[in-house]
């Protein structure tokens, strides 16, 4: 069940608030937090009801684990928690690396192993990082959990179960233990319909307009066809901008179906490709794992506390391990590595700028737009290999599109640049453009709406709309969204030009992490 279908927006969401709000007319919490964990079963048991044995597992183990570390001698606690990382990281290695580790064997010739086909759990990735991040955080005393239930709805919560936010047990269970009718408001409804509607409006109506731009572009290079530099470089930005309204969609939508149960998930974007640089993006883009990344990996390695070489090392081993997670391919490595030698470079400047006292020249307001579109080049480049199959489909569309610059016409790739909403849109206003024009329009659509508008937390900041990220404060725009007529018939207009689109379900990019 995905958050962009009619079953999941019509028929699970409603009746799982109803059902809700019905038992939460108790005493205690117990009955709500009961049937969220039933309702979350059975939205992941909707995918494949065998992983249900896996997770549920999964969650039984590191119960037990965190009971042991929050109650054992500070002696054994090292040994339990080694235990709870490798068996979590076991279990996750055998399901997303073990065809990429026997493949990389028998490509070295030695011997031959027959791959087994494993099927990825769905979010494994997700419930595994914050079920280890559970069981560190118990060890250093930062939380505990004494009733499975309640940590089985920690882990299980279905709106941010399959793909994020990662949340921490300390920011979730004081609000599960606070559920109840009366704490919910109007707000809460309208907060979390609009979060929804804006979320499903990314995902419907712009990423998946532009996969209809990026996927061509990346399987004709997949194909060993020949491609201009303006095809590349449309493919490269189009899913550079997909991936963006994609994952930051979904996000939207788990953070609006939450909610609605007057529960508030921690932020994960926030307007990432207005950064200024490599650094900046990272800490706007994907939040709660670069949080969990920099606590759990960068810190224990020494993060910058010994010099800058070993902030170097820390960046590269912690960015390379950060694309591994991603997926179980070279491409994902290369991505991680890109990345830790951007970060690298990007504190370099930083401090070379600091030593010879240009840091105010060079941050002058004059440089800022400069900058952004930079940081958003870099990222969209080192994207293409995180897209692409292999790495020779990557650097074809790189050579393409930053290296060669072909100036012959675009190749037209027929009628699979079609935008469907975009195009009716174009259509009924009386323009008729070409199919490029139509892309171009799509293309500085998306990039408008990234550079120029707030995102809706910021629209939202009256209302509490999320948990802040380490307390970060948000940017209050001009205009902010208040629960009036006016909103809602906007709401109302960006739900159902997103259902009104939804011809077929598309699954999202993060799915298959």
């Amino acid at each position: 069940m995905l958050f962009n279908s009619l079953e999941y927006l019509f028929l699970f969401l409603p009746a799982s608030v109803a059902i809700f709000l019905l038992l939460s007319r108790s005493d205690t919490t117990e009955k709500q937090i009961y049937w969220l964990v039933l309702a979350s079963l059975f939205f992941y048991a909707s995918w494949k009801p065998i992983y249900l044995l896996l997770i549920v597992a999964s969650i039984l183990v590191n119960f037990f684990l965190g009971r042991k570390l929050a109650r054992d001698t500070p002696e054994r606690i090292r040994t339990w928690l080694t235990v709870g990382i490798c068996f979590n990281l076991g279990l996750l290695g055998y399901f997303k690396y073990t065809g990429f580790f026997l493949d990389g064997l028998n490509a070295l010739g030695i011997w031959l192993i027959p791959i087994p086909e494993i099927t990825l759990p769905l979010a494994i990735s997700f419930f595994t990082f914050q079920q280890i991040a559970y069981l560190v955080d118990v060890s250093r005393g930062d939380c505990r959990e004494y009733h499975f239930h309640h940590y089985a709805l920690f882990v299980l919560f279905f709106p941010q179960l399959i793909a994020g936010p990662i949340v921490h047990h300390k920011e979730m269970m004081p609000q599960f233990d606070r559920l109840r009718a009366s704490n919910l408001l109007p707000t809460d409804f309208a907060v979390g319909t609009t979060f929804i509607a804006v979320g499903l409006f990314k995902k419907v109506v712009m990423a998946d307009s532009l996969a209809l731009i990026a996927d061509p572009v990346f399987g004709v290079a997949a194909d060993g066809g020949q491609l201009n530099s303006i095809d590349a470089l449309l493919g490269t930005y189009a899913f550079s901008l997909q991936i963006y309204f994609d994952f930051s969609g979904y996000s939207d939508i788990a953070i609006g179906s939450a909610r609605l149960f007057g529960i508030r998930l921690p932020e994960n974007f926030r307007s990432p490709y207005k950064s200024r640089s490599i650094i900046e993006i990272w800490q706007r883009w994907h939040m709660t794992l670069s949080r969990f990344l920099r606590d759990y990996l960068y810190f224990p390695l020494g993060g910058n506390r010994r010099g800058s070489l070993k902030r170097y090392r820390n960046l590269m081993i912690t960015m390379l391990l950060g694309g591994l997670w991603h997926g179980a391919a070279w491409t994902f490595v290369i991505w991680g590595g890109l990345h830790g030698l951007y970060l690298c470079v990007n504190h370099a400047w930083r401090n070379a700028l600091e030593r010879t006292g240009l840091q105010r020249l060079f941050g002058h307001s004059a440089f800022q737009p400069g900058y952004i579109f930079l940081t958003f080049t870099a990222w969209s480049i080192a994207l293409v290999v995180f897209r692409a199959t292999d790495t020779p489909t990557a650097w074809s569309i790189i050579h393409a599109g930053f290296v060669e610059f072909s100036t012959t016409a675009p190749m037209m790739l027929g009628a699979t640049f079609e935008t469907g909403f975009i195009r009716q849109v174009l259509l009924t206003a009386g323009w008729q453009p070409s199919d490029y024009t139509e892309i171009y329009a799509l293309m500085a659509a998306g990039l408008g709406i990234c550079w120029l508008l707030p995102n809706v937390q910021e629209l939202l900041i009256d209302y509490d709309p999320v948990a802040i990220a380490d307390n970060a404060p948000i940017t209050p725009p001009a205009i902010r969204w208040q629960p009036t007529f006016r909103f809602a018939v906007l709401t109302a207009v960006l739900l159902s030009a997103s259902v009104l689109s939804l011809t077929t379900v598309s699954r999202f990019i993060y799915f298959q992490f």
